[in-house]
């Protein structure tokens, strides 16, 4: 079981070095962006909701380069050859793809490249130029984990773009772009939560985001100060949010909206949902049930580490994970085997994290409880014959930035 790491250290000349080898001249700098685990409000973010992510350790980290004086494409590759976004369609190390500039659209960009692409598209749609780019990508962000791969590699792109274009872009702007690049270029239907994470987090702190006014608050969540660890669980159950499960899910709780006649189901609360029930077919009830309980849980969880610290919010964890198992309908068999193995443990709570449908699980562990719990979830997964899954360590970590200075 590792440790989350920091990714400066060989980040920034790996992929400095490599850029120059691939494209026959440096880069202009090289950003990081990290990946994010949300402690708990899943699915919430679109309602206009509540959210408790943090940044990870974890990282995309984007070498990058204008060529103003070429013709306007994008030209780029993925230094490790993996498929980065988890889009199920992987890049070939060191091979270059390109796409003209003149008029982007999905269709012309590889799968693994439009998360990319998808930051110039939302440049130009807001009426920035755009000239020609290189891009070389390196990330150990987990692809298909649940952990915002995706998102990590759009902030990158777009925190390099925005310092090279002297655009000057709040970053709750580029929290905005990116979320358009996601929900209009790549077709996945997400809100604001993983870019917010990713542009917004702080070392130490999960960030308590309200979706509707953007407000967002640091919250301290300093796990060594009460002898506590989060292991994260990747089940290696890939999932995809351009996938028509995410997108059902989104018109669920649109439907479930409308019926009762509010914007978003951010507006509904616990004391309307035996309305809720009466008027809303049982599918779309139980969708709209963990929407409205969920919200309530992060409004606990952040009163509770306020008040009393970590220690004391497992039991909202656990009981998030049966709402989406039970009510959201976006768990799986190896996630609930990742979460029952992990509470049998000693787990002080844990729950899926990410979209769903496969991805990861977190578990709130006391330090010396860590080791003993990944060994009962290994155990279950060979036991039930899953593939082995990949346990390690995390912390909240810094936000995007620059890394080669």
């Amino acid at each position: 079981m590792s440790r989350q790491h920091d990714a400066d250290a060989p980040g920034a000349g790996r992929v400095a070095l490599a850029f120059g080898e691939l494209f026959g001249s440096a880069s202009d700098g090289v950003w990081a962006a990290p990946g994010r685990v949300n402690l708990i409000g899943e699915h919430t973010d679109y309602n206009e909701g509540f959210v408790l992510p943090f940044a990870l350790g974890h990282t995309a980290r984007v070498a990058v380069a204008l060529r103003p004086d070429g013709p306007p494409r994008l030209r780029a590759a993925s230094l490790q050859g993996a498929d980065p976004a988890g889009t199920g369609q992987a890049a070939t190390a060191g091979r270059i793809a390109e796409a003209g500039l003149g008029q982007l659209e999905p269709a012309a960009v590889e799968p693994w490249a439009r998360y990319v692409a998808g930051i110039i598209w939302a440049l130009q749609q807001r009426g920035h130029h755009v000239p020609g780019v290189d891009v070389l990508l390196d990330s150990d962000v987990p692809s298909g984990a649940g952990l915002s791969s995706s998102a990590a590699i759009e902030c990158a792109v777009a925190l390099a773009l925005d310092e090279l274009l002297d655009l000057r872009i709040a970053r709750q702007e580029l929290v905005l772009l990116c979320q358009q690049a996601e929900n209009d270029f790549v077709g996945a239907p997400t809100g604001i939560l993983d870019q917010s994470a990713s542009l917004l987090g702080a070392a130490g702190h999960a960030l308590f985001l309200d979706c509707r006014s953007r407000e967002a608050r640091q919250v301290p969540l300093d796990l060594a100060e009460h002898g506590l660890a989060i292991l994260v669980i990747d089940t290696r159950v890939a999932h995809a949010h351009e996938s028509g499960g995410y997108k059902d899910l989104v018109a669920a709780c649109r439907r479930g909206a409308a019926a009762l006649g509010v914007p978003a189901l951010r507006d509904v609360g616990t004391e309307r949902l035996a309305e809720a029930r009466r008027i809303l077919d049982a599918g779309t009830f139980r969708r709209v049930r963990h929407i409205v309980t969920e919200n309530q849980r992060v409004l606990d969880t952040v009163a509770i580490l306020d008040s009393d610290g970590p220690r004391a919010i497992g039991p909202l964890l656990d009981a998030s994970h049966a709402s989406m198992r039970d009510d959201f309908g976006i768990s799986c068999d190896e996630l609930d085997a990742a979460v029952e193995a992990a509470q049998q443990a000693g787990s002080l709570g844990a729950r899926m994290t990410g979209g769903g449908f496969g991805g990861s699980a977190i578990a709130v562990v006391p330090v010396e409880d860590a080791t003993a719990v990944a060994a009962a979830v290994r155990h279950r997964f060979a036991a039930e014959g899953y593939l082995a899954p990949d346990l390690f360590v995390v912390e909240p970590g810094d936000a995007a930035r620059r890394i080669d200075r």
